[in-house]
């Protein structure tokens, strides 16, 4: 099975991400699809997708996700070339077709050393909420996006209408960039919200779509199985999985909450059901009719990531019943939505690029290999190396998962003298589960990002001045830095590889070898919808286009 790859070790890791970033030629042609060029962009996230779900649960697709793989171009090897396998960084860099190094979006939140605070990647003092359920707060924008995405360039180049939806504000922003007509992501509060980087007010089509589909509605609904027990691989009640509060191990979830009303708790179980999916496909669908997208002379895009695959595989693992039903109803909701597309755009008119942000890891409980090697223990062994030099303190000023950030006399105590750096070093490459550590000079120049050293081109193609930390760790391959149940972050195949897909006219479909990554979606969709769009990390995927034509 395709899925014992995911075994092989780091080696084997950066020689593919070595294949994969610098390999692939960079298509200058730009092909017209044949039977006219389409009006749509439609780009599809599946957070924390691994590549192997698409074979390994294969058995219950009977909708979208078997209709990309039948009838797409799959590129089976595409894998994320860098470190930081995150929401952010992945959403961005299939937005933007550049990778973190360049986009800067390489956390989902990093230590603001002027503030000296964490700050996530979308958040925006000067933005504030805008919402269609009355809350209040501080805004998200795409400000810290140092180029633009290929919604940014249809907008201004096409004039076309950009519209992006998530429960995540960094899914939906990542996706759109700097501006869009709707860019709307769900407030974990309990309503749907936007903010002023993106509008002055809410649209009024989705407001009265929203108040006469409230989520509220779904309080005390059920989540069963879609199909019975016996469908399903593996065990239903693992006692290494993480339930959320109010659920249990096992099937069904109810969503309710302790209040008797709607409540977070609700909204978090909502947020982690399919239910989630189906509304977000629904009020696409809807959104697809209300703004006529793909009927202008002009380009449009729509861009869409699902997130409750996310949620659930964090507390249940990718092995759970609660993964493989997740990705059996998002299954149907894709399929819903692009046989809509199909009635209402037309078939031959709109083109579909279909990705995940990152993988996700097993549970180190559950197999038994592997383990835990949290951020206290990080910390602590810094100060320890430090204490010869410095004396008793804390000389961490905040951990983010990878990336260590020094206070400023432990860094300039470093930066003098290469004994404490060697120091320091040492003390965190002895921790069991750390495989590789870094200084940020180490990884920070440009060469790097070429280097003989795979493990620490990965980290470079991650690194991003000003905002990645003062040191870098490398876990080790199925040690995780987290204490939910399962997550990502890393350069190990479980992480990294994740599905690539072009669908559409102009796309002859087929299993792709040759390597890929998400960055490549960006300039492939816009060659295939005759546009111009060039980076210098995602290249178009010509060997999958039908024919070609030149850039408009």
């Amino acid at each position: 099975m395709r899925s014992r790859n995911y075994r092989a070790g780091a080696t084997a890791v950066a020689l593919c991400v070595a294949v994969m970033f610098g390999s692939p030629a960079r298509g200058l042609a730009q092909p017209r699809p044949s039977g006219g060029t389409p009006k749509l962009v439609v780009v599809l996230v599946a957070d924390q997708m691994r590549a192997d779900y698409l074979e390994r649960y294969a058995g219950k697709f009977t909708g979208g996700l078997r209709r990309l793989t039948e009838n797409g171009a799959w590129f089976q090897r595409a894998a994320y070339p860098f470190l930081n396998t995150i929401t952010c960084a992945g959403h961005t860099t299939i937005g933007t077709g550049t990778l973190p190094y360049q986009h800067g979006m390489m956390l989902n939140a990093w230590f603001d050393r002027k503030t000296g605070k964490s700050t996530e990647c979308t958040e925006d003092t000067k933005a504030r909420e805008i919402s269609y359920n009355g809350l209040t707060g501080v805004g998200d924008s795409g400000r810290r996006i140092r180029v633009p995405t290929l919604a940014d360039r249809i907008r201004t180049q096409q004039h076309g209408r950009v519209v992006t939806m998530s429960l995540k504000a960094r899914s939906a922003i990542g996706l759109a960039g700097q501006r869009g007509d709707i860019v709307l992501w769900f407030d974990s509060r309990g309503g749907w919200t936007t903010s002023s980087a993106f509008t002055s007010k809410t649209s009024p089509f989705l407001q009265r779509y929203i108040d006469s589909h409230p989520v509220a509605s779904a309080y005390g609904h059920r989540w069963e199985r879609l199909f019975e027990p016996s469908a399903y691989q593996h065990s239903d009640d693992n006692a290494a999985e993480l339930a959320p509060t109010g659920w249990t191990r096992t099937f069904p979830h109810v969503l309710h909450a302790k209040a008797g009303k709607p409540d977070a708790e609700f909204y978090g179980h909502w947020m982690r059901s399919p239910f989630s999916d189906e509304y977000l496909g629904k009020m696409a669908a809807a959104t697809v009719d209300a703004m006529g997208l793909g009927k202008g002379p002009q380009v449009d895009f729509l861009g869409l990531s699902f997130s409750a695959l996310d949620l659930v595989g964090h507390a249940y693992g990718p092995n759970s019943h609660e993964v493989q039903d997740v990705l059996a109803r998002l299954d149907i909701t894709i399929g819903t939505l692009l046989d809509h597309l199909d009635a209402t755009v037309g078939a031959g008119n709109y083109v579909v690029g279909f990705s995940a942000d990152h993988g996700v890891s097993q549970i180190p409980e559950e197999t038994g290999v592997g383990g835990r090697q949290l951020s206290a223990n990080t910390i602590a062994a810094v100060d320890a190396a430090l204490l010869p030099f410095l004396g008793p303190g804390k000389y961490v000023a905040h951990s983010a998962y990878t990336d260590l950030y020094l206070q400023k006399v432990a860094l300039a105590r470093m930066m003098k003298d290469p004994a404490v750096t060697a120091a320091v070093l040492e003390a965190l490459r002895a921790l069991p589960g750390i495989a590789h550590a870094y200084t940020a000079a180490e990884i920070a120049a440009p060469a790097t990002r070429s280097s003989p050293d795979l493990i620490k081109r990965a980290a470079a193609l991650n690194y991003y001045p000003g905002r990645s930390g003062d040191l870098i760790i490398v876990p080790r391959e199925n040690w995780i830095l987290a204490t939910s149940a399962a997550t990502h972050g890393t350069l190990y195949p479980y992480d990294q590889r994740v599905p690539v897909i072009l669908y559409g006219p102009g796309v002859k479909k087929g299993k792709y070898d040759g390597a890929a990554t998400p960055a490549d979606i960006a300039p492939s969709l816009a060659a295939l919808a005759n546009l111009r769009f060039e980076t210098s990390d995602g290249h178009p995927r010509s060997e999958a286009f039908a024919a070609p034509a030149a850039p408009r």
